[in-house]
């Protein structure tokens, strides 16, 4: 890595207030946990944590992706019609196929991802076509496919193999393999981005195009490589979804890209680009996923769930605020004495 990748890569100042986000973020998460917990003593059982880790896995899997793209200050609205076509492709696969290996089931949606994505990387990167631009055609473009190669109709669960749907209900030692697959998704692209050269250059593409470009990265693969990704991601994500739920429809995950996008943000992903950690996105998965989980346990009424939910994350930003501005001034202070 040469001087220049260094210096636009990222700076001490970044990690620090990186790791104070994280940690007002944690301090959120472990009030939020205790008043919940006082309202209803089952919200801690092991069970209940369980099916909240079941639960927020996938988000988890595309936050990764989307951690990705923004980081190159890009967005992707096209990742919840993405999970609908290749959950739709691979369900209709295995119905006619029944016999299909679970592993091929996941290779062919992950196909399908990679080709929407790589698509809108092209036009992100070759084109320079805006990436809310981009990803928006797509998203109606991928949605209308996905309808098209289902004449409309669904793929219920009887049309569905053991096999397939074991993807998502299976166990690995007692693990939901949803989490199993979320975990090592979590340390991949956590190393990679870490510490892999590609992953230090997509931080520097994000942190200053201009001096990625001076310094001889490039800068289009960069763009065009981390929206394939996103696609491979979405592409597993949809097979995942519909071996849980057992059911391809072409309506699928409409809308779940701001969850994903959501879960980014409140993990410390800068929408300006360059800045943000695995961790980090670790910890807002898990609070949106708190959220999903509590609201009903604590009887509030589906109606005010969404507000109550855009409250929270509103909240857990402004803590996230105010903790890194304290700890600036701190760091400030002992660097100045």
């Amino acid at each position: 890595m040469s001087q220049n990748e260094a210096s636009v890569a990222g700076k001490p100042k970044a990690r620090v207030s990186g790791s104070y986000r994280e940690l007002g973020l944690l301090v959120f998460i472990v009030v939020l946990c205790a008043v919940i917990q006082v309202r209803n003593q089952s919200f801690l059982t092991i069970s209940n944590i369980a099916d909240l880790l079941d639960n927020t896995a996938i988000l988890g899997i595309l936050a990764v992706g989307m951690m990705m793209v923004i980081l190159t200050r890009g967005i992707d609205l096209s990742i919840g019609a993405t999970i609908a076509l290749s959950g739709m492709v691979s369900a209709l696969t295995v119905a006619a196929n029944p016999s299909m290996s679970p592993l091929l089931s996941i290779l062919e949606g992950m196909a399908v991802g990679l080709v929407v994505g790589s698509l809108i990387g092209v036009l992100v990167a070759r084109f320079s076509v805006l990436p809310i631009i981009a990803t928006l055609g797509a998203m109606n473009i991928v949605r209308g496919v996905t309808y098209v190669v289902s004449n409309g109709a669904w793929v219920s669960s009887y049309q569905m193999s053991n096999g397939f749907q074991s993807i998502a209900m299976g166990r690995v030692f007692g693990v939901n393999n949803l989490v199993v697959i979320a975990i090592v998704v979590f340390v991949v692209f956590g190393y990679f981005l870490n510490y892999t050269r590609m992953g230090r250059r997509i931080y520097a593409v994000g942190s200053n195009p201009e001096a990625a470009d001076v310094s001889g990265i490039p800068r289009r693969f960069i763009l065009w490589f981390v929206y394939a990704v996103m696609g491979a991601l979405s592409g597993l994500a949809g097979v995942l979804w519909v071996a849980k739920f057992a059911s391809a429809q072409g309506d699928t995950a409409t809308g779940y890209e701001l969850n994903v996008i959501a879960a980014a943000v409140l993990g410390g992903v800068s929408i300006n680009g360059g800045s943000g950690k695995i961790t980090g996105l670790i910890l807002g998965t898990i609070l949106l996923g708190i959220l999903n989980n509590a609201l009903p346990l604590v009887n509030v009424s589906p109606f005010w769930q969404q507000a109550i939910q855009g409250f929270v994350i509103l909240a857990a930003i402004l803590t996230n605020l105010l903790v890194k501005r304290n700890g600036l001034r701190q760091a400030l202070r002992k660097r100045a004495i």
